[in-house]
């Protein structure tokens, strides 16, 4: 590799710069683990179908364990982003697995359901859990899903947004 230098592949956070054969390093591509963790029944699935395929499927199955998708978008300065999306299961029981696939993780997407303050508390866990044992310069998403369920809302933005503070 020439030129720059990002962090080793080996910890699933970031990829390799490709250049060509002259040496040019104009092509980037760059490799990102990404992995969604809240309660289940919040459509941690539905989001990543949607990022990944296009598609919503309202009759989604709940997940075990945990299911693996990729998605590669093209920056406008040619840089290939290849995100690794760990999609885990929300159920209690597969909790302990957790860590299995947030490690190395470069992105922690936290999802909850607007209109349930169960899985807000749940999804309180899981920042303070990704602040304390994931990777120390994680960039952390938190994520109120089911807004065409505004009408049922029970978290209120302000509260939500009281967690970043």
């Amino acid at each position: 590799m020439l030129g720059t230098t990002l962090p080793d592949r080996s910890s699933g956070q970031l990829g390799v710069i490709n250049s060509d054969s002259n040496g040019s390093t104009d092509a980037k591509s760059l490799r990102v683990k990404l992995v969604l963790l809240g309660d289940s029944g919040v459509g941690k699935s539905c989001i990543v179908l949607r990022f990944v395929r296009g598609q919503f499927d309202p009759t989604s199955k709940v997940t075990i364990g945990a299911s693996f998708l990729s998605q590669t978008i093209a920056l406008q300065d040619s840089t290939t982003v290849k995100f690794e999306i760990w999609d885990t299961a929300g159920q209690e029981r597969y909790a302990a697995l957790a860590p299995l696939y947030y490690r190395g993780a470069a992105v922690g997407v936290i999802v909850y359901d607007i209109t349930s303050p169960e899985s807000f508390n749940k999804a309180q866990y899981w920042v303070k859990e990704l602040q304390k044992h994931g990777s120390p310069d994680i960039v952390l998403a938190l994520v109120g899903n089911k807004a065409d369920l505004h009408e049922s809302r029970e978290v209120t933005t302000q509260v939500s947004a009281a967690l970043d503070s």
